[in-house]
């Protein structure tokens, strides 16, 4: 597991979180900020901010494909 507070602003990372009722979600996107108890991460659907006591894990994740040509 990464450390998010170390990580460089504009990482490529997906985050595992627990939410507020116990269940587990991901959130994949940039790394946009990150502090001594939160992180922000740019998803598809727009800034995500995380509590880094609720994350389960994380790690760094390679580019996404290029869109294939049909």
């Amino acid at each position: 597991m990464i450390d998010l507070r170390m990580t460089p602003p504009g990482t490529r990372v997906v985050v595992r979180h627990r939410l507020d009722d116990g269940r587990a979600t991901d959130a994949l996107g940039f790394l946009h900020a990150s502090n001594e108890t939160h992180c922000v991460i740019a998803t598809k659907r727009g800034l995500e901010t995380i509590e880094l006591a609720a994350v389960i894990a994380a790690k760094k994740v390679p580019p996404a494909p290029e869109p294939r040509v049909r």
